[in-house]
Parts: structure tokens; sequence; C-alpha cells
């Protein structure tokens, strides 16, 4: 008997991680613009500077999809989360008035599955054409020992570009303007902790069982939606724009108010999904707030003279309204 180790006999599987390579090119091909320097495989991406800004600023922003990973690879339904992760970086871009223009992934696994590996990338991929982004490069890292079998984690890198005379939100905040909501998709990427803990440790309930119609996996995993070419539709129209994430309506908004700002909104028009009426039923309507996007997966703020502009050119509603006051959040 050979008394030789191989690093396939470690865990790590060369073969596989190169047939990977191979199998991921047309997704990630598919969103190359004019931009994109080089093809798949150099040592890093390369994208060449957009022309027609006087003052270009880069920014950078990156996250992850969170708890909501553990549902996707208990459930076998993986071609959805690469959305979430796009989106979760790119709708962050936005809000400082940056255009995306490339991604970056991460991509850690205790045992490489190219065919579990691939649908991730391939939804990467999708967020990329859904973002108007160009996937330049990623790192798949095969550690067995760091994760079991078929975890995996993931985390995504946004660059954009902003003309540095946009980026100050703040001086265009006024008393009066309106707050328009874009609706989110679902439960996007937060909170998914307190929806395992409430759904499938404490109801008992399972992946199968129906819900509005459809399996409630489906509901529970439908991709965190992308707002960047509404972004790009309105960008003349808006004042500021915050993206609802973990925190809520309650945290979020007030990152884009000034000191003397205080957003003032209606509840009762607030357009909630299903399933945040499931949850709510066990949970206070506080922890909601705070932890859910509760149907609202954007906030504009908006100039009264231009909210009608916005309106029609979106699926956006109005909400509230900015008053002079302590900087925060009202419901009522």
């Amino acid at each position: 008997m050979s008394d030789r180790v191989s690093y396939k006999d470690a865990g790590v599987d060369i073969d596989a991680g190169n047939a990977f390579v191979e199998a991921i090119k047309p997704a990630v091909k598919s969103t190359f613009d004019k931009n994109v320097i080089g093809g798949i495989g150099s040592f890093a991406g390369a994208y060449a500077l957009p022309g027609g800004y006087e003052e270009p600023v880069m920014l950078a922003a990156t996250d992850g999809v969170g708890t909501k990973l553990k549902l996707a690879i208990e459930s076998g339904k993986l071609d959805t989360v690469g959305i979430d992760l796009v989106a979760m970086c790119v709708n962050d871009l936005i809000c400082n008035f940056g255009t995306p223009l490339f991604f970056l992934d991460y991509y850690a696994t205790g045992r490489l599955d190219v065919e579990d590996a691939k649908a991730v990338v391939e939804g990467i991929a999708e967020g990329c054409r859904q973002s108007e982004c160009a996937l330049i490069g990623g790192e798949t890292a095969e550690m067995p020992g760091m994760y079991s079998e078929k975890d995996f984690d993931l985390a995504g890198f946004a660059v954009g570009i902003a003309e540095k005379s946009e980026m100050n939100r703040l001086e265009h905040v006024k008393e009066g303007d309106l707050l328009v909501a874009l609706p989110s998709s679902g439960i996007h990427s937060n909170g998914f902790s307190l929806v395992r803990k409430l759904l499938f440790e404490k109801l008992g309930m399972k992946f199968d069982d129906e819900f509005e119609g459809k399996p409630l996996i489906e509901t529970l995993l439908t991709p965190t939606r992308i707002y960047v070419k509404t972004f790009k539709a309105l960008k003349d129209k808006i004042n500021a724009l915050a993206h609802i994430t973990g925190g809520g309506l309650v945290e979020n908004l007030p990152r884009v108010l000034p000191d003397n700002m205080h957003a003032v909104i209606e509840a009762k028009k607030i357009r909630t999904l299903p399933i945040f009426d499931l949850i709510g039923r066990h949970v206070a309507k506080e922890e909601m707030f705070r932890t859910f996007n509760m149907g609202v997966g954007m906030v504009l703020v908006v100039s009264p003279e231009n909210v009608d502009d916005v309106l029609a050119k979106s699926d956006g509603y109005l909400i509230g309204e900015l008053k002079l006051g302590e900087k925060g959040v009202t419901l009522y």
C-alpha cells in the first residue's frame, strides 16, 4: 500500500474545479459589455473606466445572502440565491447614486459539486444582467474541514461609478419631500434567522406546504428585486433613495435624511405581502418593522413637483412625507 497522499485525498478535487470553470464560461460571458478587457481565467478582471464624467468617483459595496442560503441548500433550489447576492450589493450602490459597472463573487464550499456551483453562478450572472453590470471575476474555494459537504457560503463585491457632485444627496432632501415606496419581491435577503426559527422550528411548517397557491419554499426563496434600471430611468427626478434591508424602514430610511428631517409614514398605505401577514401573526408589529422590509424594497425621496412623473414611470406608490424634526421615522 502506498503512503502517498493526494490533494484529492484531502478533499480538494482540482479536476472538478477546472470542469466548473468551463461550465460557467457561457453564463459569465453573457454579462460582458464593451468595457470588459480580456476574458475568463486571468489573475484579475479588467474593466475600462467609462468616459463622460467630469469628476468620476469609484464606489464599492460588498454583501452576502445570510441564512437564506441555508434554505436554498436544504431545499436544493440553488438557482436564485445568486440573484440575491448581486441585488444586495448593487441596490446599495445606487443609494449613493453609483451606476454599477462590474461584479466579483466568492464561493466557498466543503466539496465542490459542479452542477450545484454552476446553478449558483448562473444566478449571479442573471443578477448581473438585470443590473447591467459585468461579472468579471470570482473565486471558488473548496475547503473540506471548514464547511460540511453540502454547505457553502457566498460573498459579492460590486463596483460602480458616480459623478462626485451627485453623491451628496443630503443637500437635496427638503421639508415637504414625498416618500415613494418601490415594492419588494418578498422577504429579500434579511431576517431569515427569524423566518426559519418561526416557520420551521416553532410552527413545524414544511418546504412543500402550500402557500398562496405554490410551495412555501418558492415564496421564501423569491430573489431580491434589483432596482438598478428603475434608478437609471428616474435618476434626475430622485432627491435620495434608501435600500430597505436589515433594520427595516425605521433604521434604513434615516440614513438618507439630514439631521433636521423626520420621515412620517402612514403604515396602512404600505402594501404588505402575504408572507409578512403570516409571520406577523406570531411576531410583534414593532419587531416586524425592525426586521423586515414589509413589502417595501426601496424608498425614493422625491420633490412634490416630480412625484407624478416618478409614479408614472415606476410601480411606486406614496407612503409618507418629510417634516422638520429630529432625524428618524414615525409610523402611524
